[in-house]
């Protein structure tokens, strides 16, 4: 994290700008030490050294979101080829859970980021709505690994679950009407209400699991 007389101004604006600790970063920078095999980026290929994240169904939607430049709130879009530390932290700060001290609009703001970020895994296209498609594509692998449910299953979950957003942000459709798909607005409106904290979680944040890999 750079020579010894420069980490604590290093971690200070690193704290300023995700919100973390410097205990927190000092945490997350070992994290990071152990994912990238002491390099100073991480690949793609580096989270197979996470055991937690081998056997998620959604590992590979997981593993991308590392590497969106849309969560990198970089201007351009597409994917990283390595991200680095500071990258690695702006990813984890959208699981940071909401703190007591922020007031409404800190709260809103907060909110609206981590849902952005769930929404970018499943607008896989980048065209701002997520498509029956996109949809069905996400539901199909988070229940790939139920033996007892069958892909047609999976996809009338979907299809289901479709129509009730078009109901929820649309309302009485007309017979002939289409609906699209959902849009960020759509979605911050299906999940009015329900706690985004509970939701969004990392175990793999946990030192223990790849400490004994070798």
């Amino acid at each position: 994290m750079g020579s010894a007389h420069s980490v604590p101004e290093e971690i200070q604006e690193l704290a300023d700008k995700t919100g973390f600790t410097l205990e927190q970063i000092e945490h997350l920078h070992r994290r990071f030490k152990q994912i990238s095999g002491d390099q100073q980026t991480i690949r793609k290929e580096s989270f197979d050294r996470i055991p937690d994240l081998e056997f998620n169904p959604i590992r590979s939607k997981i593993v991308h979101a590392f590497f969106d430049k849309r969560n990198l709130r970089q201007a351009s879009d597409g994917l990283a080829e390595e991200i680095n530390f500071e990258d690695f932290l702006t990813i984890m700060s959208y699981f940071r859970p909401m703190e007591m001290n922020m007031d409404e609009e800190q709260l809103d703001h907060f909110r609206k980021e981590k849902l952005k970020f769930l929404f970018h895994m499943y607008d896989s296209d980048n065209d701002g709505k997520i498509t029956l498609q996109e949809y069905r594509k996400v539901v199909e692998e988070l229940l790939s690994r139920n033996p007892h449910l069958e892909k047609e299953s999976a996809r009338s979950i979907a299809d289901g679950a479709m129509m009730e957003a078009a109901s929820i942000c649309v309302g009485q459709m007309e017979p002939d009407q289409v609906y699209e798909g959902i849009t960020f607005e759509d979605f911050l409106k299906m999940w009015q209400g329900i706690d985004i904290d509970t939701k969004m979680h990392v175990r793999f944040l946990n030192m223990e699991p790849i400490a004994h890999c070798h």
